[in-house]
């Protein structure tokens, strides 16, 4: 057995690696580039977009670290293997500690930005860790993904302090987003969930006979909805609305007919797409 410094280093980069992992990184990075594009769209720019991408960031690493900090004992029940506490990779404290660090650094970037950015931070913040932290086990898990997606546009447009309000219409879109993403995201772990009584919103739609094909029903509704709302409420060109929806759904027929991992990544997908018809109709 080695116990050498090629060890250490083997072991510091496997525990480096599982707390990345931990932060569920895709979803982070995606949200993140989406609001910093929204952000760039209402006239953000310089310093304060850079400290926005920050701070933005730092929070969605934040939800992402609580909820496997929370999650840990009911993964193990569930054989999560696959999850970096659960496999032994990283410890559930230095998880933890990740999350209040990068929470913290998150409120500070934000509102060095502005005021308004840092309120509404706050809001999204508490809505991801109260889901995180038990909303989800609950008929309003939902509320959470409203919220925190649903204000996207509002944080973006305070980058520029005395700018235009993000319009109705962008916030309803993006909340629709967000909801069809909490619909998307339980569907590999609907059985999990059961075993380990885990009753949030679509848990709850799956329990009824014909469940499972209504949670992706419902989950297919909001996502092409969302692109439908941006295309005609965003004033889109005819030959761009055509390929908008003709391209969401594409992936919103892979979400809804797909096993695994890839519903998720379908909807990631449309809400990517979904922010290049928002520049495209700027």
């Amino acid at each position: 057995m080695k116990h050498g410094p090629g060890a250490r280093a083997s072991g510091a980069s496997a525990t480096g690696i599982g707390i990345v992992r931990s932060s569920h990184p895709l979803p982070c990075l995606v949200l993140t580039a989406i609001a910093v594009a929204l952000a760039w769209r209402a006239g953000g720019g310089g310093g304060d977009l850079l400290l926005f991408a920050g701070g933005f960031l730092a929070g969605e690493l934040s939800i992402g670290w609580s909820n496997d900090y929370a999650d840990a004992d009911r993964d193990a029940r569930a054989g999560r293997t696959d999850k970096p506490i659960v496999a032994g990779v990283v410890s559930r404290r230095a998880v933890a500690v990740a999350a209040a660090i990068a929470l913290g650094l998150s409120v500070v970037l934000c509102f060095l930005v502005a005021p308004a950015t840092g309120l509404i931070n706050i809001v999204q913040m508490g809505a991801g860790w109260a889901y995180n932290l038990g909303l989800k086990a609950t008929v309003a898990s939902g509320l959470a993904y409203l919220v925190g997606f649903g204000l996207i546009p509002a944080i973006a447009a305070s980058v520029v302090p005395g700018g235009p309000p993000a319009a109705a219409w962008m916030l309803g879109a993006a909340a629709m987003l967000g909801l069809g993403g909490h619909f998307t995201n339980v569907l590999p772990d609907l059985e999990g969930d059961r075993a380990t009584g885990v009753g949030g919103l679509p848990q709850r739609v799956a329990a009824a006979p014909g469940g499972p094909v209504a949670v992706r029903a419902i989950a297919l509704v909001l996502l092409l909805g969302a692109t439908v709302l941006i295309t005609v409420a965003g004033g889109a060109a005819l030959p761009v609305m055509i390929a908008g929806l003709g391209a969401a759904a594409l992936l919103g027929a892979a979400g809804a007919l797909g096993r695994g991992r890839l519903p998720f990544h379908a909807a990631m997908g449309i809400a990517a797409l979904d922010t290049v018809l928002l520049l495209l109709t700027a």
